[in-house]
């Protein structure tokens, strides 16, 4: 039973007029501290279970009802309201995998469908609601250890005359992609607002269109102050941890900031304006970086001496060794997830398919790495891993620095049942994939980043007796699937079975 809600004694006041659904909390601890105070008076839905038990078959997979009670306890429950509008407007289209906080799955013929993610299906992970921000009231924050704190508007940061405008084609994934691997053989650390099951869609690549952070930095706040080392990035976004809550804040080091477009605050996606959804009016894309730290509604960039106090960056996005876990994490035994490995997975054909084939079965999939590296090679293996066959150069989308490639291949097959075909991915640095899930298990479940794996039921129609049965069920309309199904008629006849047992008798003679 859910529990029952009371209207709060306050109301928090959105701030700025123009932005709906945007609080500020981290300028005014005392309203954190009244907000906290409130959240701990109840005993919110627990979260729902997910690793022990099947998905359900429905969209959205999860509903969450926790994010909302959240919201409704403080006041606010017209940005989850606003929230899943958005949505159904902007997503309609893909898998809604958590409905609150929102996680949307791109499904694997939408990604195949070219080189760029259609807006419109390219994946979102969103960790607070998405506020409504009028363009013209926008504002952009610059402070902390600069020589020159600053705001500018949307109009001056499009200037071309004050800032030299990039567009940069970059692959952004969620650093809990393919997670529901890890989920199906070891569970691990279910978040409160939760980690969601994702499988292999939680990616996307798009061209972005803004000006390089290091410019704006320089040009507009005249540069950082030398004991700057890392850059902050807040979003308008309300994001709850344990009762308390927040503005969305993380960091990435300086020395990313410094490098050449690495770090673009963007307007545009696509040759389109950013989505709501996917951080209108403003966002920071960090390249080669998990999907964190791209943050959506920017409003502040502080330059830190360290890395954000926020939650997201100091107590979550951790990769732990196997020896840790519910028994003994802490903050501080984790290492924080910032470039993503290189890693790649099967789209076509899907888990558990019966392929009928002549002796060759085409996979598609997606490869990629972090950092500035790219895939140079890409190679599938018909049977777990032992013998591999290299992708063709012509089949597979051209090179980036920071975006994946799309590639297909055909495998020669002649074996028929149940194959284990596995995919990994070379990319320029010379590293590679983890051959097993286990070797990249981790309590929090990040960077599935071990051969993907799938199994597919072959029946090859260049074997004489697999042809005749295939031709047999054409001519008299009988389907060959489901595959568990029995067929209703005799597998052969009494006199070829008799003839065939007679010659090679079942049972010895002597």
């Amino acid at each position: 039973m859910a529990p029952v809600i009371s209207p709060p004694d306050t109301t928090f006041e959105e701030e700025k007029p123009g932005w709906k659904g945007y609080i500020e909390w981290e300028k005014y601890p005392e309203k954190k501290a009244l907000a906290h105070e409130i959240l701990s008076k109840y005993k919110f839905s627990d979260p729902p279970e997910f690793q022990n038990r099947p998905l359900p078959d429905t969209n959205p997979v999860i509903i969450s009802p926790r994010w909302r009670e959240y919201h409704d306890a403080l006041g606010i429950g017209h940005i989850v309201d606003y929230s899943w509008e958005v949505v159904q407007k902007e997503k309609p289209d893909i898998i809604h995998l958590l409905q609150f906080p929102y996680n949307g799955e791109t499904r694997f013929e939408q990604l195949l469908k070219g080189r760029l993610t259609d807006n419109k299906y390219h994946f979102i992970r969103n960790h607070g609601g998405v506020p409504d921000i009028n363009e013209d009231a926008f504002e952009l924050e610059i402070g902390g250890l600069v020589n020159t704190p600053v705001k500018l508007s949307l109009k001056e940061l499009q200037d071309p005359s004050k800032f030299t405008q990039s567009e940069v084609t970059v692959t952004l994934q969620c650093s809990g992609t393919r997670r529901v691997e890890q989920i199906k053989e070891y569970p691990g650390e279910g978040d409160e607002l939760i980690n969601a099951p994702w499988g292999e869609g939680a990616i996307g690549t798009a061209t972005y269109r803004g000006v390089a952070l290091k410019k704006v930095l320089k040009y507009a706040a005249g540069g950082v102050l030398p004991e700057c080392k890392h850059i902050e990035f807040l979003g308008a976004d309300t994001y709850f941890k344990k009762k308390n809550v927040y503005n969305y804040a993380v960091s990435v080091p300086y020395r990313k900031v410094k490098a050449n477009e690495e770090v673009l605050l963007a307007w545009e996606m696509n040759g389109k304006p950013l989505p709501k959804i996917h951080g209108f009016p403003l966002r920071v894309v960090v390249t080669g970086y998990i999907g964190a730290r791209s943050v959506k509604w920017l409003y502040k960039i502080n330059a830190l001496t360290e890395p954000s106090m926020g939650p997201v960056q100091r107590q979550e996005y951790l990769y732990y060794t196997t020896q840790i876990g519910k028994q003994n994490a802490k903050y501080s035994n984790g290492f924080s997830i910032q470039q993503m490995p290189v890693s790649s997975a099967i789209l076509e054909p899907t888990d558990k398919k019966v392929i009928i084939h002549d002796g060759k079965i085409t996979l598609r999939g997606w490869a990629y790495s972090g950092g500035g590296n790219w895939v140079e090679r890409v190679e599938v293996s018909p049977d777990g891993g032992s013998v591999w066959y290299a992708v063709e150069v012509d089949d597979m989308t051209e090179k980036h620095y920071h975006a994946w490639r799309l590639w297909k291949i055909d495998v020669p097959i002649h074996a028929e049942g149940w194959l284990e075909f596995c995919v990994r991915t070379w990319d320029s640095s010379n590293n590679t994939e983890p051959t097993y899930v286990r070797s990249a298990w981790n309590w929090d479940l990040h960077v599935t980043s071990s051969a993907h794996r799938i199994k597919v039921y072959s029946v090859n129609k260049t074997r004489p007796a697999t042809a005749a049965r295939l031709k047999y069920l054409e001519e008299n309309g009988i389907p060959f699937e489901p595959l568990t199904k029995p067929f209703e008629f005799q597998l052969e006849p009494t006199e070829e079975y008799l003839a065939k047992t007679r010659v090679y008798k079942r049972e010895p003679e002597s």
